[in-house]
């Protein structure tokens, strides 16, 4: 089974930059998209052969994520139940038969960490929810997950070591998700790999020069560790600011 999520930074200008090709091209089981930038009235594309999960944010042009899956999911679920993060339609959770898939775009503690201690809480209560769901049936979730966890998934961590994304408290938050069972695919097969990258500002020829950062995830509970096949990232995929990543299970 092959699963890609992808923060398209705006699908509509996606479109227009080789998103469709890439999503032909993976034929993937699973799609996952974050910060798609549309309102109910504005979906500019619905792939043949798939189902198509929206969720929009209350403020236009802002956030957004969507989700389309070869196979009917059992129920599929907006948000993570709490009204104070579900304006910004952050979260789509659909529920198969052996596990939930769940797409998240975390959001920006912002310049400055002005946003910090709204993250904090929204972490809380995401893990909390990912729990929730776990003592029903093993979690993947996937996204923009809004922060380089490790000194090796960021071009230049000195820095960046007080900015938003790989604050220590953003990064402690991260570490409380793999203490609570969680497997960073990408670093279970690729443990010490550097210069691997999933975002690059469009600034300073950041992108031409790799000095990017790892923010986007594929993350399993542990009883899906022996059916993990391969956890990819595509650099070479252009279109936003992010490029897409993947995970192959058996």
């Amino acid at each position: 089974m092959k699963l890609i999520s992808w923060n398209v930074n705006g699908l509509r200008a996606c479109l227009k930059n080789g998103f469709k090709d890439f999503f032909d091209q993976e034929d993937a089981d699973i799609f996952c998209l974050q910060e798609t930038k549309l309102q109910q009235e504005q979906i500019p594309f619905q792939p043949e052969g798939y189902y198509a999960y929206w969720n929009f944010a209350r403020k236009k042009g802002y956030s957004g994520t969507a989700v389309f899956s070869k196979k009917e999911p059992l129920l599929v679920t907006y948000g993570i139940g709490i009204e104070e993060h579900d304006l910004e339609g952050r979260v789509i959770t659909l529920e198969f038969e052996e596990f939930y898939i769940v797409t998240v775009y975390t959001p920006n503690s912002q310049r400055g960490l002005t946003r910090l201690e709204y993250r904090m809480k929204w972490e809380n209560d995401f893990l909390a929810y990912l729990k929730r769901l776990e003592q029903n049936k093993p979690v993947i979730f996937c996204g923009d997950l809004n922060v380089a966890h490790t000194e090796i998934d960021l071009k230049n961590p000195g820095p960046n070591r007080k900015n938003a994304g790989f604050s220590d408290e953003e990064r402690g938050k991260f570490d409380q998700i793999v203490q609570n069972g969680f497997i960073d695919t990408y670093r279970h097969f690729y443990p010490d790999k550097t210069e691997a990258y999933t975002w690059w500002s469009y600034m300073f020829n950041a992108r031409a020069n790799n000095a990017g950062w790892r923010i986007d995830y594929f993350c399993v509970s542990d009883v899906l560790r022996d059916r993990l096949k391969d956890s990819v990232i595509y650099p070479e995929v252009l279109g936003s600011d992010h490029c897409p990543i993947g995970l192959e299970l058996n």
